[in-house]
């Protein structure tokens, strides 16, 4: 009996997704649990399972094909003659792979084993480039791959043709092998990147110097759809931002005099934000505008604070929701965060973690940013932007000090905020960071 494997029902908001690689080829037998395919949407990467034992008798889309919502994707054959009639081609011996020299060898893990290592994302860089798992030294917490390891692993020289390569091209051949393409992001390059094989063989032939390229690559699903929604809150939304600085000395000091008993009592290390999310919360409770959205000509108020809290993925930033975030402890916020972290690492995000949100906090300061304006995240109204912490001259009591000062910025929708409630909010967020006890009293 032919069983259909259909694509997952989809968010309400979502009408397409994108069928990333196959993992199982035509005529391979498969057993039920077993992944077939990564499946991306505007939002995260969902994984398609074979429904029953049998034999994969049919793709129907293949890898990079436009899916909707419930399509059939391909078929199964779960009866004893299907299984038989794929028997001879699922114990065809391969060809033996041609011995690659100079290649660092790694202990091998059971096939059984490495799948639960890759994450999706990973998983599809290393059919991509046709890597073997086994040989890629993995640093993820398990033993896992991470998407940091696979381009460690191909940045290593793998054969001495490589080698002569990039030992006779010149300083201005690029061989561009650590940009990582998704499998429905296929190359069309209009002139060749690589350098040519010829060179491979001809030791002593000088690189061309003209080995310009261009790499034409489609946007992913998911960075589409950022770009939609960015030009969305651009054009629909009265976009302006203010700023201020606040001092990080009273949390950084209460933070290194507690942050190992804290990390012994709950499980999990004292970060910088849980402090903002609830000196946030705090502010959102005397200022409600912020934390409202515009619904038509109407104004909708939130009377619970789920804080979007911004995290960087493989497949870009994504911004899971930290919900009833006035109910946490400092311990439950940490503990959701490094979660969300992991799951945006591995790509198993999942929609509804995704969806909602009433504010959302972001912190380019970990990858340097000293000032920026971040652009709200429709529908909702405001976004906080943390940036880096820096050493710098302030004055305190008519006296210049050197102090640890991180600049804050919010960004507004001015149709329903006013300058004045975004500026004093901000204010609030300010003096709850730089007297923490307020956070304690709730005042």
């Amino acid at each position: 009996m032919l069983i259909e494997v259909k694509v997952p029902v989809l968010a309400e908001s979502v009408t397409e997704a994108t069928l990333m690689a196959w993992h199982k080829k035509a005529g391979d037998a498969v057993k039920r649990g077993d992944s077939l395919i990564d499946i991306e949407t505007d939002k995260v990467t969902l994984e398609v399972a074979a429904p029953n034992d049998g034999v994969l008798m049919e793709i129907l889309k293949p890898d990079g094909s436009s899916v909707s919502s419930d399509e059939v994707i391909a078929r199964i054959e779960n009866s004893a003659a299907g299984a038989q009639a794929a028997k001879p081609a699922a114990v065809a011996p391969k060809p033996a792979p041609k011995a690659v020299p100079q290649q660092q060898s790694l202990p091998d893990v059971p096939a059984a084993n490495q799948d639960a290592r890759l994450s999706p994302a990973v998983r599809s860089m290393i059919e991509e480039h046709k890597l073997d798992a086994a040989k890629i030294k993995a640093t993820g917490p398990g033993g896992r791959i991470t998407k940091e390891d696979v381009l460690a692993h191909m940045a290593r020289p793998a054969t001495p043709a490589a080698k002569t390569i990039a030992a006779v091209g010149s300083e201005d051949v690029t061989i561009s092998m650590k940009i990582p393409v998704t499998p429905a992001a296929k190359a069309t390059a209009t002139t060749p990147v690589a350098a040519p094989p010829a060179l491979a063989s001809a030791a002593t032939a000088k690189a061309p110097v003209s080995a310009r390229g261009e790499q034409r690559v489609p946007m992913t699903r998911l960075r589409r759809r950022t770009a939609e929604r960015l030009l969305s809150a651009q054009h629909e939304s009265a976009l302006l931002t203010t700023f201020n600085e606040v001092n990080m000395q009273p949390i950084m000091d209460l933070r290194n005099r507690y942050k190992k008993e804290f990390e012994e009592t709950h499980n999990v290390k004292l970060g910088f934000m849980s402090f903002f999310t609830h000196a946030a919360v705090e502010a959102l409770k005397k200022f409600p505008i912020i934390n409202a959205s515009v619904d038509d000509d109407d104004i909708l108020y939130h009377s619970y604070f789920d804080i979007g809290i911004a995290v960087s993925s493989p497949r870009g930033l994504v911004v899971p929701i930290v919900r009833d975030a006035d109910q946490l402890s400092f311990a439950e916020i940490e503990a959701g965060i490094r979660a969300y972290g992991e799951k945006a690492r591995d790509g198993k995000l999942t929609m509804e973690e995704l969806t909602g949100g009433t504010f959302t906090i972001t912190n380019g300061g970990v990858f340097g940013s000293l000032l920026s304006t971040p652009i709200i995240n429709p529908p909702q109204s405001a976004i906080l932007g943390m940036h880096k912490t820096q050493d710098r001259p302030v004055a305190e009591n008519g006296q210049v000090v050197i102090r640890p000062m991180m600049y804050l910025a919010l960004s507004y929708d001015h149709r329903i905020i006013d300058g004045r409630d975004a500026v004093q909010f901000l204010v609030a967020i300010k003096d709850r960071i730089e007297d923490p006890a307020r956070l304690l009293l709730q005042i």
